[in-house]
């Protein structure tokens, strides 16, 4: 059963409204499950850092119901829902790959992905659909040379991953019925690269788990997830990114181009402003409190759940300037809690501003007079994910 609709306008995402800023208050989730929703700055800092509140007990058995259709974030052997010590061994696993240093060595070959792509599309007939000539294909491309899954069928992994963020595109069955084969695939994908390992990270990640005798299951769904990770939610990011400087933005798409750093610094106020997801509340960003907690002067009980708005904190007027007033080459002071923070902080941070930065970056000085065809009333969008991005955008140069 699919959603996707055409037919209504939507608001591009860097115009959308969002939870006001205030102390934490009691709201429902679509099960009726009610929910302390947590939107400033430091209340969302402090749920998300405080051991108090985690993300193990959302499975105890006397957990009240949190979604109507289960997804990937739902799954018990994934890493989003591991606490303390086997949450640490599991991302032990990984985390080693995706320390800033690590990162660095990709920048020549993620700058090579970024300029293939770039002259693409510079030879294609106009106007050109960016989102599909750019877009969508860097993050997949990357990830692809990362997992060593170039030659994989991608438009099926897309319709895995469509389906295992699914936010009510989908019936349960069929998220269900995809989240099974795409579980084979990656037990398969393991069990390959353990009888013949590659310079991969998947081959490092299964090194790595059996050394530490990580679970399969948990092994096959952490595969899982960084393929879905590494690209949906930097291809999401990108999408909209380029519809504001498109647009509204349009003013700062000379400065992109002045230098590398001027759009490293940029990415992180248009992550910071730019939400990937409307104002639902996101499974991932739901804990529980597992002892009385005081948050924000208001006292939250032990058993309750709490769900944190990070796209409402980093808009928080307390810490930052609020979008029509943020110069995005002025670098933050504060962090953005864009890629959450504490125990969860998201694996993937650095690897997704390496890719944003030189993107808008080389993007900007090939096409300084890149223009939109499209108006933000006839964007096609891509919808029932918990995160929205455009479909197609045409553009000439």
């Amino acid at each position: 059963m699919s959603t996707d609709s055409t037919s209504r306008t939507l608001r591009p995402m860097h115009r959308i409204p969002l939870p006001e800023n205030g102390p934490p208050r009691l709201t429902t989730l679509a099960t009726g499950t009610p929910v302390w929703l947590v939107t400033r700055y430091a209340d969302v800092r402090q749920v998300l850092m405080d051991p108090r509140f985690n993300r193990k007990s959302l499975r105890d058995a006397d957990a009240p119901p949190l979604l109507v259709v289960p997804n990937l974030l739902d799954s018990p052997d994934g890493l989003l829902n591991q606490d303390g010590p086997p949450h640490q061994l599991l991302r032990g696993t990984v985390q080693r790959a995706f320390t800033p240093r690590a990162i660095a060595r990709w920048r020549p070959w993620t700058a090579s992905v970024v300029e293939t792509l770039l002259d693409d599309l510079a030879g294609q007939p106009q106007p050109a659909d960016i989102v599909e000539g750019f877009t969508r294909r860097l993050p997949v491309s990357v990830i692809s040379r990362l997992m060593g899954l170039e030659h994989a069928d991608w438009e099926r992994i897309r319709d895995w991953a469509d389906h295992a963020l699914s936010g009510g595109a989908h019936s349960a069955e069929e998220v269900g019925a995809a989240m099974r084969e795409f579980g084979l695939f990656c037990a398969e994908l393991v069990a390959e690269r353990r009888k013949e390992p590659g310079d991969d990270l998947v081959s490092a990640l299964v090194v790595a788990g059996d050394d530490l005798g990580i679970e399969e299951p948990r092994l096959v769904v952490l595969v899982l997830g960084l393929v879905v990770a590494g690209h949906e939610t930097t291809m999401t990011a990108l999408g909209n990114i380029v519809v504001h400087l498109l647009t509204d933005g349009r003013q700062a798409w000379p400065g992109l181009a002045e230098s590398q750093e001027a759009a490293e610094t940029a990415v992180e106020q248009l992550l910071r402003t730019i939400p990937l997801s409307e104002g639902r509340v996101l499974p991932g960003l739901i804990r529980r409190a597992v002892a009385e907690v005081e948050v924000g002067g208001v006292t939250i009980p032990a058993g309750a759940v709490v769900a944190v708005q990070t796209n409402a904190a980093n808009r928080d007027p307390d810490v930052f300037p609020q979008p029509d007033e943020t110069d995005l080459f002025a670098p933050l002071t504060t962090p953005s809690v864009v890629f959450g923070a504490g125990p969860h902080h998201c694996l993937g941070a650095w690897l997704a501003r390496l890719e944003l930065g030189l993107a808008l970056h080389r993007l900007a000085v090939r096409f300084p007079g890149l223009r939109a065809e499209f108006t933000q009333e006839t964007i096609e969008w891509r919808e029932g994910q918990m995160t929205r991005g455009p479909r197609r955008l045409p553009v000439s140069w």
